[in-house]
């Protein structure tokens, strides 16, 4: 049995612990007033935090033009420095409460537009987001299996 690292990054106040929550089935706070959660934000530690990580999920609300370009980043220092694939990451525009969700095309540069993306609204369509993550977590464990047959391969050749 694999276990997998995924890693939630993104831009303040996009959504990445009501997500992770609501993945994960905690209900504390659910609906309850918002309180920030306090991230890491030195960068000093993010080599410690990337390490043995699976897949990186970049969420981000695409209601809010700067995020669209600090995703960017997020996708150099997260997945970029780490070698990762295509199949570990997804991005999760992530839509809050009474935002009006569209799916509409975002303008995302060309290496993001690459990676598999989910619009979520956990008011309208909850389980479509789960089912949509289920799927990524298929994604990520392939390429780890995919990974360890050819590390096993390479000590045997």
């Amino acid at each position: 049995m694999f276990k997998a690292k995924i890693l939630f990054v993104g831009p303040n106040e996009s959504g990445k612990t009501v997500l992770a929550n609501f993945l994960s089935d905690t209900t504390e706070n659910v609906g309850g007033e918002y309180r920030p959660t306090q991230g890491v934000r030195f960068e000093s530690c993010w080599p410690a935090i990337m390490k043995d990580s699976s897949g990186v999920v970049i969420i981000f609300n695409p209601d809010v033009p700067s995020h669209l370009k600090e995703i960017e980043t997020w996708h150099s220092m997260f997945i970029s420095s780490q070698g990762l694939q295509d199949s570990q990451c997804l991005l999760i525009a992530h839509h809050k409460p009474g935002s009006g969700v569209e799916d509409r095309r975002l303008p995302l540069a060309s290496h993001l537009s690459r990676l598999l993306l989910i619009h979520s609204n956990l008011e309208e369509e909850p389980e479509d987001v789960r089912q949509a993550f289920c799927r990524y977590l298929g994604n990520v464990v392939n390429a780890m299996s995919e990974s360890r047959e050819r590390e096993e391969m390479s000590i045997i050749t």
